[in-house]
């Protein structure tokens, strides 16, 4: 169960440094325009919380991991 937890949170870290380098591509494309994007002012900081992103990259890196 140890090793099966280790693997989850490399691929969740290495999933989180591909989307922040692809994050300016995938902005021109319209990802993070989505309705579910969440995006909002607090603390003098804004926030971008990529909610329906998220899902759709998910749902498309499955597909391609179900194919390979």
């Amino acid at each position: 169960m140890g090793r099966t937890m280790i693997r989850w949170i490399i691929v969740i870290f290495l999933a989180l440094v591909l989307i922040s380098w692809f994050s300016p591509l995938l902005q021109r494309m319209g990802f993070g325009k989505l309705p579910g994007d969440l995006r909002f002012k607090a603390f003098g900081r804004e926030w971008f919380i990529p909610l329906t992103t998220t899902i759709l990259l998910s749902l498309a890196a499955g597909a391609i991991a179900k194919f390979i």
